[in-house]
């Protein structure tokens, strides 16, 4: 599947253009560790841009993503697209097997937070954003409440990535798109 018949389905669905630009997020990511460790960055890349396409008409834990599956089916997303979507949510009861399943599990959350940060810094920036300045963050608990750091670090222990060297990716593959994401500074 092209990109560009990805970013169809999500304009199909999808209106809030932050809940967009989280999708651009998880596939910069996604497209980073790709290219890292070799693998298809167009497959991984198309994962992390449809992962989230359906939370406006199924935005609750029971519906999300399994309610949606049927509707990339629909479109011909192929299966180990719809299966990696379908193993980034945990009450699925689908396993992460594939590297790129782990993957889409440790880029999800993370570049939310990421976000988060960047946003509440004077510059407005990734381009001067450390990981350390998220790792002190993460540790206010207050700050980006909705952000499950639990999850953050399985998801970063399932694909065998140290957090620090994870978040330090994930800001890195996410200043390649900074103007799209609005956090240009």
């Amino acid at each position: 599947m092209k990109r560009i018949e990805a970013l169809a389905i999500v304009r199909e669905f999808i209106k809030n253009e932050n809940l967009v630009k989280h999708m651009f997020a998880v596939e910069a990511a996604m497209r980073f560790y790709a290219e890292k460790l070799n693998k298809d960055v167009e497959l991984w890349g198309v994962v992390g841009l449809l992962h989230d396409f359906d939370w406006e008409i199924h935005p609750t834990l029971e519906d999300h993503p399994a309610e949606g599956a049927p509707l990339l089916r629909e479109r011909g997303v192929p299966e180990p697209i719809v299966r990696a979507i379908l193993s980034h949510a945990e009450h699925t009861g689908i396993p992460r097997d594939s590297l790129m399943e782990k993957a889409l599990f440790a880029c999800d959350e993370i570049t939310g937070l990421i976000t988060a940060v960047a946003l509440v810094r004077p510059s407005r920036s990734l381009m001067d954003l450390q990981a350390k300045s998220v790792k002190k963050k993460w540790k206010d608990r207050h700050f980006a409440a909705g952000a499950n750091r639990e999850e953050m670090e399985q998801g970063a222990g399932e694909f065998g990535v140290e957090l620090s060297e994870h978040i330090t990716n994930v800001i890195e593959a996410m200043r390649r798109i900074a103007p799209e994401l609005g956090l240009a500074g």
